[in-house]
């Protein structure tokens, strides 16, 4: 039988709950504790909504206080040397540093430049990179966010941002080239899906929205040493996700690598399903984005329908997840 999931839900909450629990934290009014108790309050809402709905598997991690690059960066420590100081007197005051900036105690730090998040109005976080820049796994939050799904009985994926296009985001304070870092970067994302796995995950989502983009063979080729160093290390199954386009002249890479299942944008790009499905392995799961993750509302039944009636009548139902095309 198919599979119903979903890439990601929105942190803001319904009231925009995040938008003003943040608001007060920064101006004094709520402790640290009280912002947290509201971020876990709208991950635990959500993960309902989505069970309620008939959801089988929900995102975990894909929730963020403010941007999931700036998590990302935060996670493997890619933290710029300027920042360290305030990260010392509190790990959510550093964050925020690097988010908005921090004129208080003797500093005097601007934020992290930002920029669209491909084509939406969305603005994600810069992370600054360099020569010989050293990475290693800093923190819990995908495995504390992934049990504590598991503890309210949800069976859950972690998301993270895949290795290659949080390098591919990222800008090169001093002109190198950011892939060179790709074997620096991969030991902390072994580590992390290890953690993952002995946890309890048996899937975990790994985006990698880059793969939409016009990629040199450069970048292509560490794609390749990425995910076969993933796959060496073992772990649990990974879900590799495409969004806001076409793979296109990418997607003979993306099917070739070892990974066990593939999610493709079909709202955006669904004339691209033949080609997935012929490219696909014999074992590998297609998650299918035949939702609208822009704009719900605006997703035709008729042609969801008709893809998916495509899909199951080449691969079966058990290799067929359903999916919005992005995250909601």
């Amino acid at each position: 039988m198919s599979q119903v999931t979903y890439s990601g839900f929105p942190r803001i909450g319904l009231k925009r709950e995040l938008k003003r629990a943040l608001e007060s934290h920064w101006r004094g009014e709520i402790t640290a504790d009280a912002l947290q108790d509201t971020a876990r309050e709208l991950r635990q809402r959500h993960w309902k909504l989505a069970s309620d709905a008939g959801v089988d598997v929900v995102p975990c991690n894909d929730f963020s206080l403010y941007d999931h690059v700036l998590d990302t960066a935060v996670l493997f420590d890619a933290i710029p040397d300027r920042y360290r100081p305030v990260f010392a007197s509190g790990h959510l005051d550093g964050y925020f540093a690097m988010a908005r900036g921090h004129k208080r105690n003797g500093h005097d730090l601007h934020a992290l430049e930002m920029t669209k998040w491909f084509d939406t109005n969305y603005h994600y976080l810069v992370p600054e990179l360099q020569a010989g820049q050293q990475f290693q796994l800093a923190g819990d939050k995908p495995v504390a966010e992934f049990l504590e799904a598991r503890a309210l009985g949800h069976q859950a994926r972690p998301v993270l941002l895949g290795p290659v296009s949080f390098l591919l985001l990222a800008k090169s304070v001093d002109g190198s080239d950011r892939l060179a870092l790709l074997d620096a970067l991969l030991p902390a994302y072994v580590e992390l899906l290890g953690k993952l796995a002995a946890a309890g995950a048996t899937w975990v989502q790994l985006d990698e929205p880059c793969l939409v983009l016009d990629l040199d063979d450069e970048a292509r080729a560490a794609y390749r040493r990425a995910y076969a160093a993933l796959a060496a290390a073992g772990g649990p199954k990974v879900l590799l996700a495409s969004y806001f386009g076409a793979l296109g002249d990418n997607l003979q890479v993306a099917a070739s690598l070892p990974v066990d299942g593939l999610h493709v944008d079909l709202v955006r790009a669904p004339g691209q399903l033949d080609a997935v499905l012929d490219a696909l392995s014999l074992t590998q799961v297609l998650s299918a984005g035949v939702i609208d993750g822009r704009n719900i509302w605006r997703s035709r039944p008729d042609k969801v329908l008709a893809l998916l009636r495509k899909a199951q009548s080449r691969i079966g139902d058990e290799r067929l997840w359903l999916a919005p095309s992005c995250a909601l």
